[in-house]
């Protein structure tokens, strides 16, 4: 059980489409206690398995006291009805820009035993369970802006200390980006 350093935009594995789980023995439960571990920190809403530096398909998700994980998640349903707030990513700290979701979502997937699990959510946790998956297909959020949005959040990310590599990158405190978004 620990909790496990984020990788930083700029590093492959987040661009990489996950493969999925098909062992579900020590080493699928040591990922799981890794990713809750790592989630369980104020402002973490989720982790993806690629945040943590693995290619496999899961994550972890902390939303209004709702606290869990998926493998092998796929999305089951989005809403017609969108909502457009700010979001931010562990994976690129510190910033935050408009990003379009849908407004409901629901992921379906496996829990460690290899059973059915179904996790659905509105808002933020609508917001978490898009975003999640899009990590574990190897898409960020700023792939999802529009071109002005995206241009503007290269040339912040670009500009940013922790891309430099000036020093270590510091986890976003959720009081940092609007909605209490620390990170998705």
């Amino acid at each position: 059980m620990s909790k496990r350093p984020i990788v930083l935009f700029g590093d492959p594995v987040l661009v990489t489409p996950t493969s999925p789980v098909t062992s579900f023995g020590r080493q699928t439960e040591a990922l799981v206690r890794d990713l809750l571990d790592t989630v369980d920190e104020p402002g973490h809403a989720g982790v993806a398995a690629t945040q943590i530096g693995s290619g496999l398909r899961a994550f972890s998700y902390n939303v209004d006291e709702r606290i869990g994980y998926v493998i092998n998640p796929e999305i089951a349903e989005l809403s017609e009805e969108v909502q457009e707030d700010e979001e931010g990513c562990l994976s690129i700290p510190d910033l935050a820009f408009p990003t379009r979701r849908a407004a409901r979502a629901v992921v379906t997937g496996v829990d460690l035993r290899n059973e059915p699990v179904t996790v659905e959510g509105e808002g933020l946790m609508a917001r978490c369970l898009q975003h999640e998956t899009d990590h574990l297909d190897g898409k960020l959020y700023i792939d999802r802006l529009d071109r002005d949005t995206r241009r503007e959040a290269m040339r912040a990310v670009r500009r940013s200390e922790w891309f430099l590599g000036s020093e270590p990158a510091p986890q976003p405190a959720a009081s940092k980006l609007p909605s209490g978004l620390g990170g998705i």
